[in-house]
């Protein structure tokens, strides 16, 4: 959900897929600091105060740099590593926000600040160190997660740091809670009537469940996706669009 178009999304998954997963010999990581800085500076609706959040950042890099000495190796669980690799994306992303910010009113503007060769969009800096190997957000998501994971639900958790992504959930997400939290995730993104128009008869969603069908319906239909999560069910013939992108910065 996080790149700008679709062909930004195919590009950024195929070279993503040769991303070497980073690995250390670390245990689980605590995510708790992580944690404490999302219920400060999050509210319940995932909007974030970023000019407080950038007084914490001394605290935001130890977290960090935490999770770039921890990389997730095979003892972990896979909601151990899943937890991990969401948080981190979601983390890193307000990191290269606030590494912009003040001075602009969406992620997309890093992108035209960027003076970096082959580099078109902030997905694609490499700013971020884990295990000993240098990647980007795109690494990350498409590379790790939706390469490793079979998961739909993620792109209910990874926040883009814009206001039509989904709410950047205001704790961190932990393995004993991961299917309950993703699960919530869904609801709370579903039923936002800013991101997801469901009736009857028409839906008129995200562009996230067009951008990433394939990874929905390799479960199921989208419309038993939305019927899984909406307070408003779609009947079997309803019509289904999709809505503008709105790529205004999620702060408060």
């Amino acid at each position: 959900m996080r790149c700008f178009a679709f062909i930004v999304f195919m590009v950024a998954a195929l070279f993503g897929s040769c991303t070497a997963t980073p690995t250390s010999n670390a245990a689980p990581v605590d995510h708790s600091a992580w944690d404490k800085l999302l219920k400060k500076h999050v509210n319940d609706k995932g909007f974030v105060n970023y000019t407080a959040f950038k007084k914490d950042y001394d605290e935001l890099k130890k977290y960090l740099n935490m999770l770039s000495e921890s990389a997730p190796n095979d003892k972990w669980s896979k909601d151990e590593q899943l937890a991990y690799w969401i948080n981190a994306y979601n983390a890193f992303t307000i990191q290269l926000i606030l590494d912009n910010y003040p001075g602009i009113t969406s992620i997309k503007d890093i992108g035209s600040k960027i003076k970096i060769p082959f580099v078109n969009t902030p997905w694609d800096v490499k700013f971020i160190t884990i295990g000993g190997k240098k990647m980007d957000l795109n690494n990350i998501e498409h590379g790790i997660i939706r390469k490793k994971f079979d998961e739909p639900r993620i792109h209910f958790a990874l926040v883009c740091a814009a206001k039509s992504c989904p709410p950047l959930r205001n704790e961190a997400f932990v393995a004993d809670r991961l299917d309950k939290q993703l699960d919530e995730q869904g609801r709370d993104f579903i039923n936002d009537k800013t991101k997801n128009s469901v009736s009857k008869d028409k839906a008129d969603l995200s562009k996230i469940l067009s951008w990433y069908g394939g990874d929905f319906t390799k479960k199921m239909p989208i419309a038993d996706w939305v019927n899984k999560y909406s307070t408003v069910k779609l009947d079997k013939n309803a019509s289904i669009t999709h809505m503008d992108y709105d790529w205004a910065l999620n702060g408060k």
